[in-house]
């Protein structure tokens, strides 16, 4: 059964005292999975029998795989540099959002899942630190470091674990941006090669989304960061961008969001950056606009959607939620499944695909993707994710 949120009548938004409450103690905890109620419990579950596994163990290293939560585990890493829209609160202040993820992954996808909080912003520490940590867990999840230590980060740790790595700030996002766009141009019956697609944001999650529509195929993507568009020689720009500006803007415009929205059929809001009303009068005929920002979308939904057909937000209590959970429980569920040691290129596009399918049958303009609390959605993500890491073999190219 299909779960869809009731949007006539939108459930109250919690108190702050409930908030509190919820989060005294933490959100997480540890239960056995083995019986523990007497002296032969103890035995098989602790000294003396646990050496017998721990030997087998040291004679074959393979063996944690089937005898620890090893290769179920993810570890969801920050440095509490980029935290939600709080900015560089902290890894100690990070750590409410982290154990939040791990509630999640075991919630959508049943994976075990802890949060660890660095302190410290050095890329080297850091991955000399989980490089360290590697016997203990089965895949990464970064979250919430900032651009561009992150972009750095991530491929350092691709290169150096053997297990499957994601920062789902870039990736995350980029795979339910694809899903939802798709989604879109499903309901206005258009191919999404021919869309014109302005990005607003050149951080972690803007050049990610970027990069997988070009693999998608969209011929016409043009990306803008606080100083503009992004145009090759432009000076300034980190070494992300300039590779970015290489491969986007193909028209060669140059100026700011009022000239990229001149006719441009999609617009995608990932910065904190306003955009004003009179902007969208701009944009071609039967626009799409996901204003992604939160808690304060770029646009207010109501006030785009007198311009333009289609409009999302990354918002819970408005319609076609842009919604990472969408994504990444799923993913790494694959991954983990499949053995992977990389997540690829590939299975990104693999899981944008699975989660437009679940919403295929009913689509419409509200509903462009799937809610998350469907509960089709984490299993297909991750059946397609594991079909196309057993498909393709791991290339670092494709990270």
């Amino acid at each position: 059964m299909t779960i869809v949120p009731d949007r006539t009548l939108p459930t109250p938004g919690p108190t702050r005292e409930e908030i509190f409450a919820a989060h005294e103690g933490g959100k997480l905890s540890i239960e056995p999975t083995a019986p523990l109620a007497n002296e032969r419990d103890l035995a098989i579950a602790y000294t003396p029998g646990v050496a017998e596994v721990s030997r087998a163990i040291a004679g074959d290293a393979a063996l944690a795989d089937r005898y620890t939560w090893t290769n179920r585990l993810v570890a969801v890493v920050s440095d509490g540099t980029a935290v939600l829209g709080l900015g560089d609160i902290g890894p100690r202040a990070a750590l409410p959002v982290m154990e939040g993820k791990s509630a999640l992954f075991k919630a959508f996808a049943g994976l075990n899942s802890i949060p660890i909080v660095l302190d410290t912003v050095d890329v080297d520490e850091i991955v000399e630190t989980l490089v360290r940590l590697r016997p203990s867990f089965g895949a990464v999840n970064l979250e919430d470091v900032s651009a561009p230590r992150c972009f750095e980060l991530e491929r350092r740790l691709v290169e150096a674990l053997d297990c499957p790595v994601m920062h789902d700030d870039q990736h995350g996002t980029a795979i339910v941006l694809l899903a939802a766009l798709r989604g879109a141009c499903a309901v206005q019956v258009r191919p999404l090669a021919d869309l014109r697609v302005v990005i607003s944001g050149a951080g972690a999650a803007g050049i990610a989304c970027a990069r997988i529509l070009l693999a998608a195929g969209t011929r016409d993507v043009t990306v803008l960061d606080s100083r503009g568009i992004l145009v090759p020689g432009r000076p300034g720009m980190t070494e992300e961008k300039a590779r970015l500006a290489d491969l986007t803007n193909p028209r060669g415009t140059s100026g700011g969001v009022a000239e990229a929205l001149d006719g441009a059929d999609v617009f995608v809001g990932l910065s904190s950056t306003s955009l004003p009303e009179e902007l969208l009068t701009r944009m071609a005929p039967e626009a799409i606009v996901f204003a992604l920002s939160n808690p304060d979308p770029e646009v207010h939904p109501d006030v785009a959607a007198r311009h333009v057909a289609i409009v999302a937000t990354g918002r819970s209590d408005f319609p076609n939620q842009i919604n990472n959970v969408l994504a990444f429980p799923g993913v790494f569920r694959g991954a983990l499944d499949a053995g992977a040691k990389r997540i690829t290129e590939s299975m990104k596009l693999a899981a944008a695909d699975a989660i437009l399918a679940v919403a295929r049958d009913d689509l419409a303009v509200d509903r462009i993707v799937p809610s998350p609390f469907d509960p089709r959605v984490a299993p297909a993500v991750a059946a397609a994710v594991a079909s196309a890491a057993r498909s393709v073999p791991d290339s670092p190219d494709e990270q």
